[in-house]
């Protein structure tokens, strides 16, 4: 972000101060949005850094003054000492002047002076946090680790809890790192700028930053598409391009939104076949078939919609499916567009794992593997890998994945991006890393954060649904656009869409009371939110 600052001031005429003007306006709407248009009489406190986030801060100040409202400011540090853009725009509000508002700014060098600033603050509707922004990199100490004590503190002592809202990061958070490196800001808004850091999108540090707004204050596209990241947030657009590429057509039938084989359930385990298989056909596949253990069939058959069919396969004495069915399956998958394996399939017996690995080995068309087809696999096996003929998709939750890495250590997966990204690149796959902002990583290195989704998805069966929201994107993307079909794309798609319906139906019903099967249910709100035209007869383009 810093080389994309350089290079606006140096090839677009757009000077550094502007950028900072830019910046500081942003941050004002998004405070004006969250009152409902309107500051007048509000009381706001903007606590400011010596460095360029406290002249981000600076300006806002300013800006603020032409309003009805009482801006106390406090810098951190001496006017006579800050330098730059800073300096200016903390002259430039030393010598503000405006009878319309009360403007107060004041310095404070050490803790003392600090603790009798808090002793005689009044109430405030808004406290802005100016005091660091992308540079820290050590943690808080002194006076600046006393104000994020007091504004942790704010939310008790005030007679109403003030809106904190953080410049460009939460002040003490390195935003490099996914983890905290100290104590740091909780906002309620970050405003960020251009584009987002790490620290603003991964926790834990991300959930520090509450409501996350992006704003842009000048600096060309071009040169965020140039800096050539292997690191993206998902957004909005790109699951509402798969959904238009997919599109229900005038002369579209089942055959053209694609087939999705599910091999899942066991014996007393066939709930997750059923959760699968129903999420496969709600997201939008043409056709679904479940094959699943003789002795669950019946079990299966009573629970999915009427429109998904069901096959048996040959299985062990315990219910669970046998290497027998290898033959078989091999055959039924060279009929379909995707596969889904593992939701409830068992991996405690030894032919089942077989039947897994072979059929992983021998697949003709691509494979989302969940759940025991996972455990089934691990450690990871090094003689399969992914192929862009037959693409693998894993979806392991943290625990799953410990067991591919062949692991117990939960410090195996301290920097989540990092392992995802490897794993994906060695094996040659698409890795979906479930979790709080849930990661999928491409087989050349890229990786992509999903912001969609809320606690409440932590449910069982979550991740069987998940299983067949993807393999029925990914069967929707091969039947309607055959060998242009992107399956990053559509596995993308499916954990944004997902996630959304997540949280539509937690706004419903809230996040405790929400079970997997609402997940599924909900596919509708999201997808028909972010291309309604798409979604509705005789306007389909």
């Amino acid at each position: 972000m810093r080389e994309v600052d350089r290079l606006t001031t140096q090839n677009h005429q757009i000077s550094s101060l502007q950028l900072m003007e830019s910046a500081a306006a942003a941050c004002l709407q998004a405070v004006t949005t969250h009152f409902g248009g309107d500051l007048t009489g509000r009381k706001i406190q903007i606590l400011c850094g010596p460095g360029n986030n406290g002249g981000d801060g600076a300006a806002l100040a300013r800006q603020l003054s032409s309003l009805a409202v009482h801006i106390d400011v406090i810098l951190f540090g001496k006017l006579d000492d800050t330098q730059g853009d800073a300096r200016h725009n903390f002259q430039a509000l030393a010598n503000t002047s405006n009878p319309v508002a009360h403007l107060d700014f004041s310095e404070c060098h050490d803790s003392r002076k600090w603790q009798d600033i808090v002793a005689a603050a009044p109430s405030y509707d808004v406290i802005v946090d100016a005091l660091f922004g992308t540079g820290l990199k050590r943690p808080l100490t002194g006076v600046f680790a006393e104000v994020v004590e007091y504004l942790s503190g704010s939310r008790q002592t005030s007679a109403t809890e003030p809106l904190i809202v953080s410049i460009d990061i939460p002040s003490g958070l390195d935003a490099d790192q996914a983890q905290p490196v100290g104590p740091a800001v909780a906002a309620d808004v970050t405003v960020t700028f251009t584009a987002p850091k790490v620290a603003n999108v991964l926790p834990p540090a991300s959930h520090l930053n509450g409501k996350l707004v992006i704003a842009d204050i000048g600096s060309p596209r071009t040169l965020v598409d140039a800096t050539e990241s292997q690191l993206f947030l998902t957004e909005e657009r790109d699951a509402r391009d798969f959904l238009i590429s997919t599109r229900y057509r005038p002369e579209s039938f089942k055959n053209t939104h694609g087939h999705v084989l599910v091999l899942a359930g066991s014996r007393g385990y066939t709930g997750a076949a059923v959760l699968c298989a129903n999420a496969a056909m709600r997201a939008g596949a043409g056709l679904v078939t479940v094959a699943t253990p003789v002795s669950s069939q019946n079990a299966v058959a009573a629970a999915v919609m009427p429109e998904v069919m069901t096959t048996v396969l040959a299985e062990t004495d315990r219910g669970a499916i046998s290497d027998e069915a290898i033959d078989h399956v091999v055959g039924l998958m060279s009929k379909v567009n995707a596969v889904a394996i593992g939701p409830g399939i068992s991996s405690t017996d030894e032919r089942t794992r077989r039947f897994v690995h072979a059929v992983v080995a021998q697949r003709q068309t691509t494979i989302v593997i969940d759940a025991d087809a996972l455990n089934c696999l691990s450690p990871w096996p090094a003689d399969l890998q992914g192929s862009e003929e037959a693409p693998l998709i894993l979806t392991p939750h943290p625990g799953e994945m410990l067991r591919l890495l062949g692991t117990t250590d939960k410090s195996a997966l301290a920097d989540r991006v990092a392992v995802a990204r490897a794993f994906a690149k060695r094996h040659k796959l698409i890795l979906v890393l479930k979790g709080s902002r849930s990661l999928i990583a491409a087989p050349d290195g890229r990786v992509f954060i999903n912001p969609t989704g809320n606690a409440g998805l932590g449910t069982a069966g979550a991740g069987d649904t998940l299983t067949g929201i993807i393999a029925g994107f990914v069967a929707q993307a091969a039947g309607a656009l055959k060998d242009k079909a992107n399956l990053l794309a559509a596995t993308i798609a499916a954990l944004y869409v997902g996630g959304l319906a997540g949280d539509f139906a937690a706004r419903k019903l809230g996040m405790r009371t929400m079970v997997a099967s609402d997940i599924r249910e909900h596919l509708s709100d999201a997808i028909r939110s972010l291309d309604p035209k798409g979604e509705t007869p005789n306007t389909n383009q």
